[in-house]
């Protein structure tokens, strides 16, 4: 299977040497190559599933309305967020010069 001791073999016994590791190595990659269609087959169908969540959670989260802000502070005060009623939403922002802090997203739901 390595190459050792062939020294002493005929032209014959290498012919039939070299056809059994080429049939070896056929059996090899086959069953490499269904292994790899089975992980990619497994990963597809992982993917449409996550697809799917993501698509549900997307539609409950407009279902109920809520409004996703990043914030830089635990918390917000009026006049950061104003809602003019009508679901659309402006918000204050200001420019830090340095490093940035970590951000936090709240859920803010406008006012019926």
């Amino acid at each position: 299977m390595l190459g050792e001791g062939i020294d002493v073999c005929s032209i014959e016994e290498l012919h039939q040497l070299e056809n059994q590791l080429e049939r070896g190595l056929t059996r090899i990659r086959a069953k490499k190559y269904q292994l790899l269609r089975e992980e990619i087959d497994k990963l597809k169908e992982e993917e449409r599933n996550l697809i799917k969540e993501n698509k549900e959670l997307n539609e409950k989260l407009s279902g109920m309305g809520a409004i996703v802000v990043a914030s830089s502070s635990s918390t917000l005060t009026s006049s950061e967020v104003n809602t003019d009623g009508n679901d659309s939403m402006e918000v204050e922002t200001g420019l830090f010069i340095g490093p940035p802090e970590p951000r936090q997203s709240k859920k803010i739901y406008p006012q019926c």
